[in-house]
């Protein structure tokens, strides 16, 4: 970021069917961050999300075929390094990422202090407000050390989409690198061995009153499976290349 320069900040709020929900989250933004632009990425959604980001004032892209989460995410990432920002806030569109958490990720990077930051629901274990099922928080922990063992850093919530990133980490994930399905511990990863200061910081969250998680069902199993092999793959690189 240039000197003297006020950052350009952009929300990206992937959304599926998330009518219900949307508009609430994108007014909690613009109540709180007026200056800043909030983009819904819309991924085919069968209902009214795009309309009812519209109302709500964002800006909106539509995927023509529903793409997954990850993708969405990467279209945000595109579409904030193409209009040239220098910061972006990713946030879910379901209501559990709280809008007056957000300047608690966004301070260390507008500090410098970090590239990219994570809103953990775990860091500090007073803070309430979220429950996460039993199996789910097991793996957590799982990739928590697995993270660990490879890079001496620990992080509490390697699942977490609550993030702030700067130009440098947009600019890493956009090379091609970017995964379709469950950008996580992977990334993370990725970025700590591409030179970047990973940090994370406690935040409230609240569990989704409504609509199904994209970890519902098998994918869980799925998920433990493919994000062991991306670890593998990331580490794997970054040996051959030092």
């Amino acid at each position: 970021m240039i000197e003297g320069h006020s950052p350009k900040i952009l929300v990206i709020i992937p959304a599926f069917n998330e009518g219900p929900r949307v508009g609430a989250v994108v007014r909690s933004v613009y109540a709180l961050f007026p200056k800043a632009s909030v983009l819904v990425i819309d991924d085919c959604s069968t209902d009214n999300t795009r309309e009812q980001a519209l109302k709500a004032g964002a800006l909106t892209v539509s995927h023509p075929f529903n793409l997954g989460y990850a993708s969405a995410l990467e279209t945000g990432y595109l579409y904030a390094v193409q209009h040239m920002y220098d910061i972006v806030v990713q946030m879910d569109g379901d209501g559990q990422h709280i809008a007056e958490e957000i300047n608690k990720i966004l301070q260390p990077v507008l500090n410098h202090e970090a590239d990219i930051v994570i809103g953990s629901r775990y860091k500090n274990k007073s803070v309430e407000g979220y429950r996460t099922p039993l199996t789910r928080r097991l793996g957590q922990r799982f990739f928590s050390v697995i993270f660990w063992i490879l890079t001496r850093q620990r992080i509490t919530d390697p699942t977490s989409g609550f993030q702030c990133l700067n130009r440098k980490a947009l600019e890493l994930y956009i090379k091609g690198d970017f995964p379709d399905d469950f950008p996580d511990a992977d990334m993370l990863l990725l970025a700590h061995y591409s030179g970047l200061t990973v940090r994370e910081v406690s935040v409230r969250m609240v569990e989704r009153s409504e609509g199904v998680s994209m970890h519902a069902g098998w994918k869980p199993v799925y998920y433990v499976l493919k994000m062991l092999l991306s670890m593998f793959m990331v580490s794997l690189n970054y040996r051959k290349m030092r």
